[in-house]
């Protein structure tokens, strides 16, 4: 099995930011509040879209299925995955988080992410990021 390791030695000009967001964020599924938080974490990334991360005591963990889903990111880590499941309905694989990120991104430890386009966002006045 190949070594899984961060790459950022090899591609130092590939960043991953993460900023603190103090404005509240809400996510929901079906009217069910999944997540809310006002201590997010916006991660972006180079060449793709920012993600917002919530704190995972700020995540609806009784609405939550581990699996045994995981990938890997050369500049995070590997990812653990949960399956959403409300009254309404289930979305496989909708939310991950990396539990031992790389050192560069330590800051991601116990953070949790949901899929964008799987469940309805709340930015308040702020708008997204």
């Amino acid at each position: 099995m190949t070594e899984r390791r961060s790459l950022y030695a090899e591609h130092p000009d590939h960043r991953v930011d993460l900023e603190p967001n103090p404005n509240r964020v809400r996510v929901t599924l079906d009217g069910e509040l999944l997540a809310d938080s006002a201590r997010t974490v916006v991660v972006r990334e180079s060449s793709y879209a920012p993600v917002v991360y919530f704190p995972r005591d700020d995540v609806r963990s009784d609405l939550l299925e581990r699996t045994d889903h995981e990938s890997f990111c050369p500049f995070k880590g590997e990812a653990s995955y949960w399956t959403i499941r409300t009254p309404e309905r289930c979305l496989e694989n909708s939310v991950w988080s990396y539990e031992e990120p790389f050192a560069e991104v330590a800051g991601l430890s116990g953070l949790m992410a949901f899929y964008a386009d799987r469940v309805e966002w709340d930015f308040g006045d702020a708008g997204p990021p």
